[in-house]
């Protein structure tokens, strides 16, 4: 009996999608991204330091594998997706510096679209029993970007710079557009286990036309 015939294939966001997290290296491309669903958490405060920062990750981890294991259970399995964040600052000036100490951050983990509420508490729920109180701000949440430019960095995050500057700088002026929504990261490999220099990030910018 072949596994198609007694399992349903694991669902993988990143092979079905392959668009939203495949752009091409040193170019930006135009993308439609259409609604998806998120399990997120907000904060403040530099990555590398703030404890809320760990803690949410975590947080975000515990509840999407919880998620999966249940939607497993009825016999729809996939793959817990990479973690994404949305970054910007109160004072503009202080994104563009890196002065993290400022910034604000919503970081988040996809789920399937029809995961629900329900399943989401229960989820939470369990999470709860091995990690106490549960961030106030954690929640599932529909999350729709629309037209958006993005691009493929690959190395540390801390050398992002110059290829945002180039996208605000020249690429969204010559093409009539602005900021429609913060700046989205997509982790597609994992800092403790991959050298800064072989990093891969989708970096993404939300727009409109001016």
């Amino acid at each position: 009996m072949t596994r198609s015939a007694t399992t349903p294939a694991k669902i993988d966001f990143k092979t079905q999608d392959k668009a939203l997290y495949r752009p091409p290296v040193g170019s930006f491309v135009r993308i439609e991204v259409p609604p998806m669903s998120f399990v997120m958490v907000d904060g403040q405060g530099d990555p590398n330091q703030a404890p809320a920062y760990r803690d949410a990750v975590e947080w975000l981890y515990s509840v999407s594998y919880a998620l999966k294991f249940a939607m497993k259970a009825e016999g729809r399995d996939y793959v817990v997706p990479p973690l994404e964040g949305l970054w910007w600052a109160d004072d503009p000036s202080s994104f563009v510096a890196r002065r993290k100490h400022a910034w604000r951050w919503t970081m988040m983990i996809r789920t399937p679209l029809d995961v629900g509420v329900p399943r989401f508490n229960e989820a939470v729920a369990k999470a709860s029993d091995k990690r106490g109180t549960a961030p106030q701000s954690l929640r599932l949440a529909l999350y729709e970007e629309g037209l958006c430019l993005q691009t493929l960095h690959v190395g540390a995050y801390d050398d992002e710079d110059p290829t945002l500057a180039e996208l605000h700088e020249r690429i969204m002026p010559a093409q009539g557009l602005t900021f429609a929504g913060p700046h989205h990261e997509i982790y597609l490999g994992d800092p403790r286990k991959v050298e800064p220099a072989r990093l891969k990030t989708v970096l993404r910018q939300p727009v409109r036309a001016r």
